[in-house]
């Protein structure tokens, strides 16, 4: 099957007009693609939010009073501990409280 034009300028005519079509539908395909990028962006934003928001509503805040005895986790054996290794040592006594969670102890 041949094509046959009857006259040349048309048939390029014809040709570049396909052509910018074809580049503004790839314009377009282009766009689409990113705002769904950046719709794919929010909702992982928005995922890792709430997230967030529930993990640290699991975490248990330690109201500590002066006097009160307490307990103080070696860290060094929790990562390389044994069976046998105890990874809480103390007791310790609480002397002062102070903001954020920060405690000073002895002894």
């Amino acid at each position: 099957m041949s094509f046959t034009c009857g006259d040349r300028a048309l048939c390029l005519l014809g040709y570049n007009l396909s052509l910018d079509r074809a580049g503004e539908e790839r314009k377009l395909q282009l766009n689409e693609l990113d705002e769904i990028r950046l719709e794919a962006y929010e909702n992982s934003k928005f995922y890792k939010e709430k997230t967030k928001k529930f993990h640290d509503s699991l975490i248990a805040r330690n109201e500590f009073m002066v006097g009160q005895k307490v307990l103080l986790y070696n860290f060094r054996l929790g990562v390389m501990g044994g069976k046998l290794h105890f990874k809480w040592i103390g007791p310790f006594v609480v002397i002062n409280v102070f903001p954020y969670g920060v405690v000073e102890i002895k002894k």
